[in-house]
């Protein structure tokens, strides 16, 4: 039960971070890849607020 509360937080984290990371790295494949996972934990944010309005 405590894994499937922290499991989807977590994987926004780590989406977060291989956004960043990439968009510090590198350039072309990278910014696709720090686009992805910098709007993946936008994305959540906006569903959440849509299902609670």
């Amino acid at each position: 039960m405590m894994g499937h509360t922290f499991a989807l937080p977590l994987l926004i984290a780590i989406t977060s971070i291989a956004g960043l990371l990439s968009a510090l790295l590198g350039d072309g494949v990278y910014d696709w890849v720090s686009w992805l996972g910098l709007g993946i934990p936008v994305a959540a944010v906006i569903h959440a607020f849509v299902r609670r309005t």
